[in-house]
């Protein structure tokens, strides 16, 4: 194992807090996690770094030691049992556990086996608007694993067993004493089991378990956003020899829609009007996501105006607050004229020759506007 900088190894400050530390360590892990890198020798390797580093970082003490003295202060290969004055007393015997041991079930020490928590998961699901506004619950299909049907968990070849491990006598740890301190490890022959697999199952590969898949039920809250996060906790991988699972992360996307869009608890649409309601004033129907409601269109209106509906948008997901509905007013240009509807436009438009200008109020800004630049 290489002797790289432990806050290095995790992508960390030095002044990082306990909870940084562990955030870039679960990370990490789930990256080079040995069953999603099945024969990559090097991802394996990274594993136990970042395992290791976050066995030191994570126990006060012993960052504490490293701190202070570096990887001398608690390498196993320059360290032994004895006494030393440099931790708060004197440290008699000083006995780290093993490594990963607050993150995957405990320590493999004092004959417990080794045990890993599975890795945490991560699923995107799609769903609409009109489900992100009212809540829905989707059913998703996640990977996961299931005890092994020819070995029955065993991991080893049927009509053979494993037997105990010589190295550690079944302890799952070995000790290692130089100069003055003890460190207790992982065996390395077991890897923490305590078992040795000499003839495995051909089907598991001695792991016990094989890969399938779960159906897992979703409860998306009303009012929820795209790219927001569901959190299931234990959903995730499953551990090895009883450790816990990890959790499944579910990430919501909600797909475009073809008349609203969102901004925060607020909906935006257009608003389309014929030139006779714009210039007259009507009432028209205005569609929202739970039906459609009427709207006092005002005689004038211009193109651009933005009118509220309100209470007509996303309830919020943490109170009850009701966002508006913001319809922004186009006046159409007709298309497809009959010869009738274009005799009655030019008609208008002759008796409209020389409006005045408080008539066409844009029309008079543009040309107050384009004699301000000449002049």
């Amino acid at each position: 194992m290489s002797n790289r900088d432990f806050y290095e190894t995790l992508g960390v400050a030095r002044s990082a807090g306990d909870d940084e530390i562990k955030k870039a360590y679960r990370k990490l892990a789930m990256k080079y996690h040995p069953d999603r890198n099945q024969g990559d020798a090097e991802a394996e390797n990274k594993f136990k770094e970042v395992q290791k580093a976050y066995d030191i970082l994570s126990d006060k003490e012993k960052r504490a030691a490293y701190d202070q003295y570096g990887h001398a202060g608690v390498d196993p290969n320059a360290m032994g049992g004895g006494g030393f004055g440099g931790f708060g007393g004197g440290a008699q015997g000083f006995d780290f556990g093993d490594i990963f041991s607050q993150m995957f079930g405990g320590a493999a020490g004092g004959g417990r086996q080794q045990s890993y928590q599975g890795a945490d998961l991560q699923y995107a699901v799609e769903i609409t608007l009109e489900e992100a506004a009212a809540g829905v619950k989707k059913r998703i299909t996640v990977p996961t694993y299931d005890e092994c049907d020819v070995c029955h968990g065993s991991g080893a070849r049927p009509g053979t067993s494993a037997s105990t491990c010589s190295t550690c006598r079944g302890s799952g740890t070995v000790h290692v004493r130089q100069a003055i301190f003890q460190m207790q490890q992982t065996c390395p022959a077991c890897h923490g089991s305590g078992k040795e697999i000499k003839e495995p199952c051909v089907k598991c590969r001695g792991e016990g378990r094989v890969k399938t898949s779960k159906t897992v039920e979703v409860n998306i809250p009303a009012g929820i956003d795209d790219g927001q996060r569901i959190r299931l906790s234990g959903e995730g991988e499953p551990g090895l020899r009883g450790a816990p699972a990890g959790d499944l992360y579910v990430v919501v996307q909600v797909k475009a829609h073809r008349t609203f869009e969102r901004n925060g608890l607020d909906l935006h649409c257009e608003l389309p009007i014929s030139f006779a309601v714009a210039a007259l004033g009507g009432e028209v129907e205005v569609p929202t996501l739970d039906g459609k409601v009427k709207l006092n269109i005002p005689k004038e209106t211009q193109t651009g105006r933005r009118m509220r509906v309100k209470g007509k948008g996303i309830k919020s997901l943490r109170s009850s607050a009701v966002g508006d509905l913001y319809c922004h007013v186009v006046v159409e240009t007709p298309v497809n004229l009959t010869d009738r509807q274009k005799e009655l436009l030019e008609e208008f438009e002759r008796i409209s020759t020389g409006l005045d200008r408080s008539q066409t109020p844009r029309a008079k800004s543009f040309f107050d506007k384009l004699r301000d630049v000449f002049d």
